[in-house]
C-alpha cells in the first residue's frame, strides 16, 4: 500500500483494547439498547451476538490493513489506497459528518440524564457546560484523551459488572425472597415475540451499541507493534459482546418486557423495578459517564479526521495549524461549530425530527464501515476466510440498513443519509475536474528528465 507510513508510538496493544472499551460502551447501549428490545424483546440477544460477529469483521479489515501497513490518516487514507482520491474525500466527509449530527444527540442525552438531578437547570446550558468540559479534554492532547477515556472506560465497565453481580444477587433471593423474581419467556415463541420484522428493524439499533471502533482504528496508529491491531480488536469486541449479552439479559429477566421503553436506559428500568433507589442514581451518574466519554472521543476523532482531510487537500489547508503542541486547533474550532450548529438543532427541532437526523448520522457512520471493508478487500491478500469475513461485513451491515426501510420511526433517517451521501457525491463530481486539472496542470509543469 502507498502512501507516508505513520511513525508508531508507545501504545500497547492491551492499553488500546482499554480505550476501545471506553469508547465503544457510550449512550448506543446505555440508553439505545432501549430501542432495540422495544423492537425485538429477548430476541435482542441474538441481535447482539450478530452485530458483535459484524463489527469484529468490519474492526478486523481495518486493523489488518493497519498491521500491513500503519498509514498516516487510518481509514481514509485506505480508501484512497484502494479507490483514488475520490473515495478518501467521500470516507473523510462521510464520517465527519455523520460524528457531527450524531454530537447534538450525545450532548442533549447527557443533558437529560443530569436533569434527573437538577430538573430546572435548562438543557441548552448544561449541553453548552458538557461541551466546553469536552472540549478541554480534547485541548490536554493525545495522552491527556487517553487517561481520560481509560478511566471512563474502568468507571462504564466496572457498573455493568456490579450490576450484573446484582442481578444474581436479586434473582437467586440473596438480597431477600421478596425481591427474588425473573420475567422469563415461557416458551421460544415469547422469545421471538416481535417476530422476523421485529429482529431485523432492531438490528441497526444494536450496531450503533458497538460504535466507536473507527476510533479505536485512528489510535492504532499509535501502537508500538502496529501488527498487534487486530488482536487488540478481538479482545475488545469478545469482553464487550460479553457484557453487553449478559447485562442487557439480566435486566430483561428483573423487569417486564412491557417495562422498557425508550425513555430510560433498559438497567434503570431494571432497577426502578426492584425499588432500589440508591443505586438508580449511581446508575445515572454512569450514563452521564458513558455519554460524555463517547462525546469526548467523537470530538477527538472527528478533530483528527478534519486535520487528515486538510492536510490531504480536501479541506481548506488553514485546518492543518497546529499549536506547539502538535493540537490541531483550526480543525477543532471547525468541529466545535459543527458540534454547536449540532446543538442548536437539536434543541429547535422536534423531537422526532432530531431523531431522524441522528439515525442518518448513525447510518452513514456505517457506510464509512463499509469503506473500510472494500478498501480491505481492495489492498490486501485475502485468504479464503479473509473474504468470508469481509462479505460477511458488508451482507449484516446491508441487512442492519435495510431494516431501517420497515420501521417507520427510522425510516426517514434512511433517506437523509442518502441526501447527505449524494451531496457529497455531487460535490466530488466537481472536485474530480478540479483534481484532473491541476494533475494536469502538475504534469506540464514537470520537465523532462532527459
Amino acid at each position: 500500500m502507498g502512501g507516508k507510513s505513520q511513525q508508531t508510538g508507545d501504545l500497547n496493544w492491551w492499553k488500546l483494547a482499554i480505550l476501545g472499551l471506553g469508547f465503544t460502551t457510550g449512550t448506543g447501549f446505555f440508553l439505545g439498547s432501549s430501542l432495540a428490545i422495544e423492537q425485538s424483546g429477548f430476541s435482542v440477544l441474538i441481535l447482539f451476538l450478530v452485530a458483535a460477529i459484524g463489527t469484529y469483521f468490519v474492526y478486523n479489515s481495518l486493523a489488518s490493513m493497519i498491521a500491513q501497513h500503519a498509514e498516516k490518516g487510518s481509514f481514509r487514507a485506505y480508501s484512497t489506497n484502494a479507490f483514488g482520491r475520490w473515495a478518501g474525500f467521500s470516507h473523510g466527509w462521510i464520517y465527519w459528518l455523520s460524528e457531527i449530527l450524531i454530537l447534538g444527540s450525545q450532548l442533549t442525552a447527557i443533558g437529560l440524564f443530569t436533569r434527573f438531578w437538577f430538573p430546572n437547570v435548562p438543557l441548552w446550558l448544561l449541553a453548552a457546560i458538557y461541551a466546553l468540559l469536552g472540549v478541554g479534554i480534547v485541548l490536554l492532547g493525545t495522552k491527556g484523551f487517553e487517561k481520560a477515556e481509560n478511566i471512563f472506560a474502568v468507571v462504564k465497565i466496572t457498573a455493568i459488572l456490579l450490576f450484573v453481580v446484582l442481578a444474581v444477587l436479586v434473582i437467586s433471593g440473596v438480597l431477600g425472597q421478596e425481591n427474588a423474581h425473573m420475567h422469563t419467556p415461557q416458551q421460544m415463541s415469547d422469545f421471538f415475540s416481535h417476530g422476523f420484522m421485529g429482529m431485523w428493524t432492531a438490528l441497526i439499533y444494536v450496531f450503533f451499541a458497538f460504535a466507536g471502533i473507527e476510533v479505536m482504528g485512528i489510535m492504532a496508529g499509535q501502537l508500538k507493534n502496529p501488527k498487534d491491531a487486530p488482536k487488540s480488536g478481538l479482545v475488545m469486541l469478545s469482553v464487550i459482546a460479553w457484557l453487553y449479552i449478559v447485562s442487557i439479559g439480566f435486566a430483561m429477566l428483573l423487569a417486564p418486557l412491557e417495562n422498557f421503553t425508550t425513555d430510560e436506559s433498559p438497567f434503570v428500568t431494571a432497577l426502578n423495578d426492584l425499588h432500589y433507589t440508591v443505586i438508580v442514581h449511581i446508575f445515572n451518574g454512569v450514563l452521564i459517564i458513558a455519554g460524555f466519554s463517547s462525546l469526548v472521543a467523537s470530538l477527538f476523532s472527528v478533530t483528527q479526521m478534519m486535520f487528515t482531510i486538510a492536510e490531504a487537500g480536501d479541506a481548506p489547508k488553514l485546518l492543518t495549524k497546529k499549536t506547539k503542541k502538535n493540537l490541531p486547533y483550526m480543525s477543532l474550532l471547525l468541529t466545535v461549530a459543527g458540534m454547536t450548529v449540532s446543538i442548536v438543532t437539536a434543541l429547535l427541532l422536534p423531537q422526532k425530527v432530531y431523531e431522524y437526523i441522528t439515525t442518518a448520522g448513525g447510518l452513514m457512520l456505517l457506510y464509512s464501515w463499509l469503506f473500510m471493508v472494500f478498501a480491505a478487500r481492495k489492498l490486501l491478500k485475502l485468504s479464503a476466510w479473509g473474504h468470508i469475513k469481509t462479505i460477511g461485513a458488508v451482507i449484516l451491515i446491508f441487512i442492519a440498513a435495510s431494516g431501517t426501510l420497515f420501521d417507520p420511526m427510522s425510516r426517514p433517517g434512511f433517506f437523509i443519509s442518502l441526501a447527505f451521501v449524494l451531496l457529497i457525491g455531487i460535490v466530488v463530481l466537481f472536485m474530480r475536474k478540479k483534481w484532473k486539472k491541476n494533475k494536469e496542470g502538475h504534469t506540464r509543469r514537470v520537465k523532462p528528465l532527459i
